[in-house]
């Protein structure tokens, strides 16, 4: 059974104040007042119209006429790595050459502006080994695409420990963090930050907490949001909680009139005890979404329509049979949204590839193929659909694997990097 939970809502002082419906949290469908150091919600407000599309999503940049991009690698820095790599790609050879390195410690997810001029990444702290009253950090740093160099910004609190997700809202005005958190308190949470016109990240201006757990012990023992992901018409958030099992949903209005992020009357989406929701995607068109859930090494389909996800399917990631530890993690769709990617760890070290029935949405899977190392974290899809770029993080190995862009399947003998516990990878067009 799953534990009780309830979701507070804290912000920084010295803002606007709020509207009623920042005030309160929410506890079975109805508002209770929250106590007095949560019980308000000062919002950061900005008056602004939003083009809902989903342009919103990472834009790698025009096409380079040399089809060279740019390729940010985020890592753990507890080894030997230094922090953020850019590497060259050429996507025509699928080679990859050193230019830079940014130090900053353990960057393992980035985003970058829509305008490319800046990179922000977490700074994953304080891990399974430190202490629980470490804070993590967002870093902001200036990005010379044409030169592929990294300019340290600056630093903030992510509000939460273990941060391990950003996305951008919809008018590029805000970042966002999924604060993960080993520890019980303060617990998972996504924190809020204003971007400032410089490329400098702002304090926190919001921080939601979500409380509770799910019944696997050591995993589940309190929340962990894990990512949080825009819907394409750009008016809602989904939160995805390992820990609860729930896809906590928020609609936004930067506008003020319902404070700047608050629950939606369904508060959230339930998944299955003891499944973990990990990472969130949307397909191309808007209707339908895609979840991999880590603890149960799933991939879920649901259909969408303002706000609300429907479940509609769930597969294995593993085949019938497969014995030995499983763990779910990255997914993304091919950029022509035919085929879908998952990888999956433990014990299994593979990425998994679905087809996609371009008139309803469902998956079909298709293939595996091994990583050819340990715990493939997250990767990439080059912007021609040519490569699938993945990082063992556990065996300090990267992979460039070939495309097949008919039957989506991956080519053997892939081209092989050097690079310390790689884990995300994200690719800009340097012109």
């Amino acid at each position: 059974m799953l534990r009780s939970h309830r979701v507070a809502v804290r912000a920084v002082p010295g803002s606007p104040s709020p509207s009623a419906a920042q005030s309160t949290s929410w506890r079975g469908g109805r508002p209770v007042p929250l106590r007095s150091a949560r019980s308000i919600i000062k919002g950061f407000v900005l008056m602004v119209s939003i083009v809902a599309s989903h342009a919103f999503a990472q834009d790698s940049g025009p096409v380079p006429a040399d089809g060279v991009y740019d390729m940010l690698v985020g890592t753990y820095t507890g080894g030997k790595s230094e922090g953020i790599y850019v590497y060259r790609f050429d996507t025509k050879t699928g080679e990859a050459t050193r230019v830079s390195v940014a130090q900053t410690v353990n960057p393992s997810f980035l985003v970058v502006s829509r305008d490319r001029r800046f990179v922000y990444a977490v700074n994953e702290l304080p891990g399974d080994n430190g202490p629980a009253t470490q804070r993590g950090g967002i870093s902001a740093f200036r990005f010379d695409a044409a030169s592929g160099q990294l300019t340290f910004l600056n630093n903030v609190s992510s509000n939460g420990n273990d941060p391990c997700y950003l996305s951008l809202s919809p008018d590029g005005k805000y970042l966002l963090t999924a604060n993960y958190s080993v520890a019980a308190d303060p617990g998972g949470s996504f924190a809020v930050f204003p971007l400032q016109a410089d490329g400098q990240v702002g304090a926190s201006v919001l921080t939601v907490h979500h409380e509770g757990g799910g019944p696997v012990k050591g995993r589940q023992d309190n929340s962990h949001v894990h990512s949080t992901v825009f819907s394409p018409d750009g008016h809602y958030l989904f939160a995805q909680d390992l820990g609860a099992d729930k896809l906590y949903s928020y609609r936004y209005t930067p506008d003020g009139s319902r404070g700047l992020f608050g629950p939606t009357d369904w508060r959230y989406t339930q998944e299955k005890a003891g499944t973990g929701p990990r990472h969130l995607v949307f397909g191309a068109d808007g209707k339908h979404a895609y979840l991999t859930s880590e603890l149960a090494a799933t991939v879920s389909t649901f259909n969408y329509a303002d706000g609300k996800l429907t479940q509609v399917q769930t597969i294995s990631l593993n085949e019938p049979g497969f014995k030995g530890a499983v763990g779910a993690a990255a997914i993304h769709l091919s950029p022509d949204g035919r085929f879908l990617y998952a990888t999956n760890r433990g014990d299994a070290n593979e990425i998994v590839i679905f087809s996609v029935d371009q008139a309803n949405g469902h998956l079909k899977k298709v293939g595996h193929q091994s990583s050819l190392g340990k715990s493939p974290r997250e990767f990439a899809i080059d912007p021609t659909g040519n490569w699938l770029i993945v990082g063992n993080q556990n065996s300090g190995t990267v992979y460039v694997f070939k495309r097949d862009q008919q039957s989506g399947l991956l080519e053997a003998n892939p081209k092989r990097i050097e690079i310390d516990s790689p884990v995300d990878f994200k690719l800009v067009s340097p012109s």
